[in-house]
Formats: structure tokens, sequence, C-alpha cells
């Protein structure tokens, strides 16, 4: 089959790999028919690269029609529509009955020190092989995948894997007092939807903040009052701006929704570029150790949320150096939630709203729809945020 394969920073390619097969009782193999390319995914890309190993498949938004099933899974058969979450859980365990899949016991990387396995994503969570191919093999097939009627277009659904409970759960986490205000820190595709999930949810005033012209056009049409950051000359002019429209207090509640990447933090930015040039055996003990993340949008949301008030973090970091400014936190006495999204704790609660109407807009979400064999120039288009690229959906 094709798969999208890395092979170096800045370099994925489509190439020949073996088709995956049922290894276990509870496996499941899906034929994929739509797949997206995540930010998390540009994180692989550009700045995680110590944990990566020439020639993993790349992908964990996936969603397909499922070609065959082993005996331990019940309630799928071939021909099923299916939804494939991004983190791989057993359903079972203690985490996951508690409503905690991304730290399900069973299929934690407890060599790394690292919760659930992820489809497509670095050794430390795994190295599951992922879905930007045309097959996928999906463990733990008996809890995971999440069953979609046959007939609305792809679109409808296929952001149930990632986009849909990640924004879902950064806003839940948020905690927005009835009638409260919200500000959301990056309008790629997990910011753009929390701010619709926010307005849905009944907030009074959601803010938006970004660089990018598509970005913020996107989310001013529905109704988000946008703040350009190329505006202004630094972060706290920012803070004052968003201040100055609530009360000067600060927004009840910050989505930091950048993450590693963040724009700024010049020195952090050098580390990291040094770091994934460095040869792998020595760049991965380095960024086990002393890896460090562009903080700038974090710092900013702590800065920027009311005293008493919550910020929700749901931009990847992967730092263990990092320092935080905990006098401010704590003299601010504010409340943070962080975590990978756990997807099924969240999808039913999420189906309702992918009805014909589509209050999400999910059938436009995405700007751009290529043929898998067009991944390379996915990736770089989306890197460079060129020709309007929001969100990306490959099919195979």
């Amino acid at each position: 089959m094709r798969a999208v394969t890395w092979q170096g920073k800045r370099d994925v390619r489509v190439e020949e790999v073996p088709d995956p097969r049922i290894e276990e009782p509870t496996d499941a193999v899906i034929r994929i028919t739509s797949t997206g390319l995540c930010g998390s995914d540009l994180h692989l890309y550009e700045v995680l690269t110590p944990f990566m190993t020439p020639g993993d498949i790349l992908g964990h938004e996936p969603m397909g029609i499922v070609e065959e099933v082993g005996a331990g899974v019940p309630d799928l058969q071939a021909g099923d529509r299916v939804v494939v979450p991004f983190q791989i859980a057993c359903g079972n365990c203690w985490m996951c009955l508690t409503g905690l899949p991304t730290q399900c016991e069973t299929t934690q990387v407890s060599a790394e020190g690292m919760g659930a396995a992820l489809f497509g994503y670095t050794r430390l969570y795994g190295a599951v092989p992922g879905g930007q191919a045309e097959y996928l093999r999906v463990p733990q097939a008996q809890y995971g995948p999440i069953k979609v009627p046959e007939g609305p277009p792809d679109d409808r659904f296929v952001y149930l894997s990632d986009v849909l409970p990640t924004a879902w759960q950064a806003v839940a986490y948020a905690d927005i007092p009835e009638g409260g205000s919200i500000a959301v820190l990056g309008l790629g595709p997990i910011g753009d939807m929390a701010c619709r999930i926010a307005r849905l949810k009944g907030a009074a005033r959601v803010f938006g903040v970004d660089l990018v012209p598509e970005r913020l056009r996107r989310a001013q049409e529905r109704g988000v009052e946008t703040f350009d950051l190329r505006s202004f000359d630094d972060e706290k002019e920012l803070v004052t701006a968003i201040r100055d429209r609530t009360a000067g207090r600060g927004p009840d509640a910050v989505i930091d929704a950048v993450g590693t990447e963040a724009h700024g933090s010049a020195v952090a930015r050098l580390v990291q570029n040094t770091a994934a040039l460095l040869p792998r055996k020595l760049s991965g003990p380095l960024a086990e150790r002393f890896s460090v993340d562009r903080l700038a949008a974090l710092h900013t949301a702590i800065d920027l949320v009311r005293r008493g008030g919550t910020v929700s973090v749901s931009g990847v970091y992967g730092g263990s150096a990092d320092p935080m400014p905990l006098l401010t936190m704590f003299d601010k006495q504010i409340q943070m939630r962080m975590g990978q999204a756990n997807v099924r704790r969240w999808s039913d609660e999420i189906i309702p709203h992918l009805t014909d109407d589509d209050p999400l807009g999910v059938e436009d979400f995405a700007t751009h729809r290529l043929p898998l064999s067009d991944a390379p120039h996915a990736y770089d288009m989306f890197q460079h945020k060129r020709d309007g690229a929001v969100k990306v959906l490959m099919q195979p």
C-alpha cells in the first residue's frame, strides 16, 4: 500500500510499504477514505525529529471502511463506516472507565514514561503506524472506532478523530461561566473549532488571536472578536487591548491552542532547531532531558486571563526544562487544565451536533482536499501557511 513516511526534518515521502494485517484478536484493518493533516504532524516535521525514525508512517486523523476484524471485536464487521480516534485505548481499564483513555493502562508507553499509545506519532507514544495511508491496522478496535452512518460526506465526521474532541475538551476544561468570556490564542484548526464550540455552548464573548489573515477572517465570519498579533508591538499591548473589552479584568478563560512552536521565543527556537540537526544518538537524549518549548503563547495566556480564571492548554508541548511563572500563577489563583483529548469521553456529546444544519461548520471546515500522493506538498504548504491553508484533508 502507499503511505506517508517520515524521512527526516521537513522530509516526508509517499512510499510503498507492507499492507497491515490482523495481529491480535482485538485488531481491525480499515481502508482509509479520508485522513487529516494536523498541526501536531508539523511538530514531527520540524521540532520533534529527535524522537522519529526514518520510515515511520504518519497521521492520526483517519476514517474509512472496515475491511477485516479480529475475533475479539464483536461490535464491528466488514463494511462498517468508522472514524478512528488518534489515541489507542482499551475501554476497560481504570483510566478508561474514569474517562481518561489518553492515560489507558493497557496501552501506556511505560518504557518512555508516557500515556496511551497514539497513531502516527513518535517513539515516545509507541511509534504505531499512522493513518496517512491506504490502510490502517487499528489495535483495541473493540473500543476505539466510532461507527458513523452512511450517506453524509466524510467531512461531516472525520474531525471526530481529533479536531472536534480536542477543541471540545479545551472548551470544557476552560470552564467558562454562564454568559462569560473566553480568549483563544491561535486560530488554526483546533483554535478555530474551539471558538465555534464556545459560542455554541453559550459564551457571551469570544476573542480570537492569530497573525494569519485567512485564519482571522474565518473566525471573524463566525462572530469571533479577532485580534491580529501583527498589529501590536508586543504581547503586553495585546493583553491590554483585550482587557479593555472585559472591564479591565481579562477574560474568564483562555485557551492556548498554539503549543511548542509559538511565535516569538527566539532562544527556544534556536535550541529546538539545533537539537533537530544533531545526529539522532545525541539529539534524542538531549531532547529528553533538556528540551524546551517556545512559551510565548502560554505566558500570554497566564498574563491575559482574569484573576481566578482558567487557562486551558490544548497546544502540544514537549519540553522537560520549561521555566514557568509560578509566582504569577499562584498570585492570580489561576486554574490550569491540559492534556491530550480523551476522544471517546466526548464523542457521544459531539455527534448530535453533526446534523444537516451543521452548526459547527464541519462540511466546509477544510480549506484543501488533496490526494494522498500530494502529501509532501501538503506538509510544505501547511507548514508555511501558504494558499490560505488552515485545514487539509487527504484522500488515498
